[in-house]
C-alpha cells in the first residue's frame, strides 16, 4: 500500500517525541519480513511491552479430513451455524501451507482485543456492519467489503448487525497486488481495475490512555496466548508508514472486457504466496458476433480453484445458493454445466459477485468442509442431472 500518516508525530523519525507530562512516547517499528518489507511506525502512550500476566491458551488445530479423494466439490454454507464473535466464529473450510480459508457467521461481541501473529487476515463481508478497532484507527466496513489485516495489528471486530457472514482468508506470506498493475514507484497504473482512491484507509485514529486490565490474545506457533496488560492495547496517538490495515469493495473493481472470453487473471485483485484473488463482478459479456460468453473447459493442472458464490445470476453454473464454495481441484478438467454454453450465446451482459481464490499447492478439505458437501456435486455435468 501507499504512504499514509494519521494522528501526531514528530517531524524526524526515532527523535525526540515527548508526552504532555514530559516522559517520551514510545516508537515501535512494525515491519513485515524483517527490515525489508513495509513498515510504519507507531507512537505509543506506554511501552507496548508492558503486560502484567502471559497465559497459554488453547491449541489451534486445523485438520484434513479422511477423504481426500479427488473431485470437485460444492459446500453448501448457506445455512452453517451462527454462534461465536469475530475470532471465536471461525470455521476453516480447506487449507495449504499458504493459507486457511472459512467462513463464519459471529453472533457475539469481542470483550477482548486480538492480534495475529502468524497470518496476514483477509476478510470479505457477505452480510453484516460494523467498525474495526485497530492501533492504527478506525475503520468502518459493511457488504462487499474486503478487509486487510496485517499480521501483528492488534484489532477489535465489532458488528452493528445480527445477521453476519464473511468469508475469512488467513495466509502465511504476505497479501499484496499484482505487479502488472503498479508502476515502480508502486502506483496504480492507469490499465489498473482500480486505483488509490478506491481503498478505505483509516481515517480516525483511536486513542485511549486508560489504565486497568486489558486482554489481548495473540495466535502464534498453532496455539493461543493471553496476554494482560495494564494499559489499553490502542495507546497510539499517531504513526505513518506503508503497512496498516485497509478495505477495498468489490463492486469498486472495474472488469476488463474482451472481443472473446477473457481467461480468470483479469479478475485478479490480490496476489499471496502460490495463490491469487479474483473478484467477478457483473460486466459487459464479449463482443465478438461468434463469441461464447460463458466460460470454456479447462484443466487446473498446476491449481486449485475456491468461488465462493456472493450474489447474482451465475450463467456459468446451475444449483449455486446464496454462499455456495465450489472446490475445483488440480488435475481434473471444469467448465460450464450442460447447456450453459449454449444459452450463453447473445447474452450481453452477466450480474453476479463472485470471490475466487486459485492455490498453486494442493488444498486439503477439513472435517468442517465434508459435513457441507454435496456428494452429487461431482456427477451434475450428466445430461438431466
Amino acid at each position: 500500500m501507499y504512504y499514509h500518516a494519521l494522528g501526531t508525530i514528530p517531524h524526524k523519525r526515532h527523535t525526540v517525541f515527548r508526552r504532555p507530562d514530559g516522559e517520551l512516547f514510545t516508537e515501535e517499528l512494525f515491519g513485515a519480513e524483517g527490515f525489508h518489507g513495509n513498515s510504519s511506525l507507531l507512537y505509543h502512550y506506554h511501552m507496548p511491552t508492558r503486560v502484567t500476566k502471559i497465559e497459554q491458551g488453547a491449541k489451534i488445530e486445523v485438520k484434513a479430513a479422511d477423504d481426500q479423494t479427488l473431485r470437485h466439490r460444492h459446500l453448501k454454507t448457506k445455512d452453517i451455524p451462527t454462534g461465536g464473535d469475530a475470532i471465536t466464529g471461525r470455521k476453516v473450510l480447506m487449507f495449504n501451507n499458504d493459507l486457511q480459508i472459512g467462513i463464519m457467521r459471529p453472533t457475539d461481541a469481542m470483550n477482548y482485543f486480538y492480534r495475529n501473529g502468524e497470518h496476514d487476515e483477509l476478510l470479505f463481508i457477505h452480510e453484516g456492519t460494523g467498525h474495526l478497532q485497530t492501533n492504527f484507527g478506525r475503520l468502518d466496513f459493511g457488504y462487499g467489503d474486503y478487509i486487510y489485516i496485517p499480521r501483528g495489528t492488534t484489532y477489535q471486530m465489532n458488528f452493528d448487525t445480527d445477521k453476519n457472514r464473511v468469508l475469512t482468508v488467513d495466509s502465511t506470506g504476505p497479501i499484496d497486488f499484482p505487479k502488472r498493475y503498479l508502476s515502480e514507484m508502486g502506483q496504480f497504473m492507469e490499465n489498473s481495475p482500480f486505483c488509490e482512491r478506491d481503498f478505505r484507509l483509516p481515517q480516525e485514529q483511536l486513542f485511549f490512555e486508560e489504565e486497568g486490565e486489558f486482554e489481548v490474545r495473540i495466535k502464534k506457533g498453532g496455539r493461543m496466548h493471553h496476554y494482560t496488560f495494564d494499559h489499553h492495547p490502542l495507546d497510539v496517538v499517531g504513526w505513518d508508514g506503508y503497512l496498516y490495515p485497509w478495505i477495498f469493495n468489490i463492486k469498486d473493481f472495474e472488469p476488463i472486457t474482451g472481443r472473446v472470453h477473457q481467461p480468470p487473471p483479469v479478475h485478479q485483485t490480490f496476489r499471496g504466496h502460490n495463490y491469487v484473488v479474483c473478484s467477478f463482478c457483473p460486466r459487459k459479456f464479449d463482443y465478438h458476433p461468434d463469441a461464447i460468453p460463458a466460460p470454456y473447459n479447462h484443466s487446473n493442472v498446476d491449481s486449485d480453484e475456491m468461488l465462493y458464490y456472493v450474489e447474482g445470476d451465475f450463467m456459468s453454473r446451475k444449483g449455486m445458493d446464496y454462499a455456495s464454495i465450489t472446490l475445483h481441484p488440480g488435475g481434473i478438467p471444469h467448465g460450464p454445466h450442460p447447456g450453459k454454453a449454449e444459452a450463453s450465446i447473445g447474452a450481453e451482459e452477466t450480474d453476479e459477485y463472485a470471490v475466487m481464490i486459485d492455490t498453486f499447492k494442493p488444498m486439503y478439505v477439513t472435517e468442517e468442509a465434508m459435513r457441507l458437501d454435496d456428494p452429487s456435486y461431482p456427477y451434475s455435468w450428466l445430461e438431466g442431472k
